[in-house]
């Protein structure tokens, strides 16, 4: 089986420029193929990894990958998704973020011996001089044709910069270059990049009179279409520190019933035979794909025994009915009291004090088996000297707190 039928199979492909040729080569030749990641945080977050996972079929299929880090194109910042214009960063900044990237995707694909490459765009598109830009790619872009494009024709009520419209030129500059200088062919990215890929391809088209290709793949989303990977806490992040593994592994242990088969084929290397046998579970029975789901994903991400850990941890809270030591911990510093909407508040449980309220009133928080039904719910130091209190938010987000 090619890696088109698994990329197909599995749900990955959303869009493709070329179907049949790309068909044809995925079969029988082996590409080089890129996919950017603009480092506009400290850390990759579930929905790169989707992009990630698709990187790792194709090296094992035998491609080889470049990853792009956007730290040029962050400069000017990408307006696709976006409804206001993205918060302009420094350069020192940009490279503490890119570094960041480099080390994560290090855990899922293979650089050695040049089965892989990572490059960043910072080193040609800084330097570029703006004139000999326009002239050279600026004039085989119609702006007619670019404000037809979904990332800009969303921002045009409200306003477009024209620093974010030189994005889409950017970013097929890339694909030029890297077409150029490492042979590339193929770049493949979320659905919502389509036209800039387009941008990319027809570019290369006109400068080197050659042929390249564009993949997009769906985007991670619940049933409803919704994004995954936000929480009332903020974004799922593959940083450990950023998001525990155990808060790693309740997200996917909570996931939706209709979501469940559709992460196990994209965000895991189970065979699709087990999980065409999964997806005869109904009702109850899913629980188990979803532990099968929660369990794999933090393993590629966290580790094996760091999944284990977590998955232990769930058994002992949700099944055996009791606190774990391998739950969220948090610490605080308090003298004689705190209220339970401070100490929420101030571990990160809730997002603010306004949510916290929020969860009280609607019955939403138990510390240490008491419900709590006033916002004045007092603890006193003693209520934390014997090991911390356990907290409960809602019926299955379970952390303990300790006093230092």
């Amino acid at each position: 089986m090619s890696v088109y039928e698994v990329l197909k199979e599995r749900g990955f492909i959303a869009q493709l420029t070329h179907e049949e040729k790309i068909k044809e080569i995925l079969s029988n030749e082996k590409v080089t193929f890129y996919i950017g990641f603009d480092p506009t945080a400290d850390s990759l977050h579930v929905g790169h990894f989707l992009q990630v996972m698709a990187m790792a079929h194709m090296q094992r299929a035998g491609h080889r990958p470049i990853a792009l880090i956007g730290g040029g194109t962050a400069m000017v910042g990408d307006p696709t998704g976006r409804t206001d214009m993205r918060n302009m960063m420094n350069m020192e900044t940009i490279n503490y973020h890119s570094e960041c990237f480099r080390r994560q995707l290090s855990k899922f694909i293979d650089f050695s011996d040049d089965k892989a490459v990572m490059v960043n765009n910072a080193g040609w598109l800084l330097d570029l001089n703006y004139v000999s830009f326009l002239r050279e790619v600026g004039v085989h872009f119609s702006v007619n044709r670019m404000l037809t494009a979904e990332c800009f024709k969303a921002r045009l009520e409200k306003g477009l910069s024209f620093i974010e419209f030189n994005y889409m030129l950017m970013q097929s500059y890339d694909f030029l270059k890297l077409f150029s200088d490492y042979g590339c062919t193929f770049q493949l990215g979320g659905d919502d990049q389509w036209s800039n890929i387009i941008g990319g391809i027809e570019l290369t088209r006109r400068v080197k009179a050659s042929e390249v290709y564009g993949v997009t793949f769906n985007l991670l989303t619940t049933s409803e279409g919704v994004k995954m990977g936000k929480t009332q806490r903020g974004a799922v992040w593959l940083d450990a520190d950023k998001t525990p593994p155990y808060d790693f592994y309740q997200y996917w242990r909570n996931v939706g019933d209709a979501d469940v088969i559709k992460c196990l084929k994209l965000l895991t290397f189970l065979p699709m035979s087990e999980i065409n046998e999964l997806a005869k579970l109904e009702g109850q029975q899913l629980n188990e794909a979803k532990k099968i789901l929660a369990r794999e994903v933090t393993a590629l991400v966290h580790g094996g025994d760091e999944a284990d850990k977590a998955h232990r941890a769930a058994l002992e809270v949700f099944e055996a009915g009791g606190a774990s030591g391998d739950m969220p911990t948090f610490e605080v510093e308090i003298a004689d009291s705190i209220t339970a909407l401070e100490l929420i508040s101030m571990c990160g449980i809730v997002p603010s004090k306004a949510e916290g309220r929020r969860l009280i009133m609607q019955n939403g928080l138990t510390i240490n088996d008491k419900s709590v039904t006033s916002i004045d719910f007092t603890l006193t130091a003693a209520d934390f000297a014997d090991g911390g209190v356990i907290v409960r938010k809602g019926k299955k987000n379970f952390y303990k707190v300790v006093k230092v």
